[in-house]
């Protein structure tokens, strides 16, 4: 089989069988078209490229000046793909097994305090339909640290008033329960007596919690431009996204004493590793133990 063939199974592969997401299966098919023109190139199949050859393809790739964090997901990516052939039988070794990923730096992500978050929120114009909205929508997003994705498929049945907890689909349509606060469910509870009850609906839509003009869910982009207008407006000099407000969420609950297990479990985190970015924070500000979260101080708008 050609190497388009092979790719077309795998991408089938990791959406039907793996559950992946679209952003990260469409990271896996850029990678491997990289190696599928090298390899195009030497006239190397998949079945029988070696680890030499993959060394030289991935010489080859730092020679383009490719960040090194760009470089290690590419090594990823291909080595799930040679996993992916030895357990359809189409190959008996795995040429990646030797290869390392370039050692990356300590990344630690930009985040808001709890002021900044304040700022923010407050400088949407609460007097609009629409920023109502935003406000809600913002509430939810930094009040449970959710991926932007989440956010915008955030369903009405997910909510569970009485529980004070949210049912959330995270990577891999993995599912996980989310604690949120009596204030984001009380504007929630306004926003839909008040706003989403009076508009018109389209097919298909009227589970989404959070609703454009047009009575659709909420793009990704268009959650880009609010957090992008209220940054402006708030005079926030950072440069903040919507995963500004998970690391702000997660950095926040550390400093006030939440274990990294809670908050690995919160963020749905499949690896502690990936939540212990969240140890630069001052150790004055770590406690032992897990807090109980209903205890920890909910943030006044």
């Amino acid at each position: 089989m050609s190497w388009s063939g092979h790719l077309l199974d795998f991408k089938a592969h990791c959406k039907l069988e793996k559950g992946l997401s679209d952003n990260t299966v469409i990271s896996y098919q850029r990678d491997l078209s990289k190696l599928h023109v090298f390899a195009k190139e030497g006239n190397l199949s998949a079945e029988a490229i070696t680890s030499t050859e993959l060394r030289e393809f991935l010489y080859q790739l730092q020679k383009t000046k490719l960040s090194e964090r760009s470089q290690a997901r590419c090594v990823s990516s291909i080595r799930r793909f040679f996993i992916f052939l030895i357990h359809t039988g189409l190959r008996e070794d795995d040429p990646t097994e030797l290869i390392q990923s370039p050692k990356l730096p300590t990344y630690l992500p930009d985040t808001l305090s709890e002021s900044e978050m304040d700022d923010l929120i407050k400088a949407i114009d609460q007097s609009t339909e629409h920023g109502f909205r935003n406000v809600v929508l913002l509430e939810t997003l930094y009040g449970c640290g959710l991926r932007v994705s989440e956010l915008i498929t955030l369903k009405l049945s997910s909510v569970y008033w009485e529980d004070q907890i949210i049912k959330v689909i995270g990577k891999g349509n993995k599912e996980r329960w989310v604690p949120i606060h009596q204030r984001a469910l009380d504007l929630m509870t306004l926003y839909i007596d008040s706003i989403r009850s009076h508009q018109s609906i389209a097919s298909g839509h009227e589970d989404f919690l959070f609703l454009n003009r047009r009575g659709k869910h909420l793009s990704r982009v268009m959650i880009f431009y609010i957090i992008k207008e209220a940054s402006k407006d708030a005079g926030i000099q950072k440069k903040v996204s919507p995963h500004t407000f998970r690391h702000s969420f997660a950095t926040h609950l550390v400093q006030r004493g939440a274990d990294l297990r809670v908050v690995q479990e919160m963020l749905g985190h499949a690896s502690i590793m990936t939540t212990e970015v969240y140890t630069h924070l001052n150790e004055k500000d770590l406690k032992k133990g897990i807090q109980a979260l209903a205890k920890i101080p909910v943030r006044e708008a």
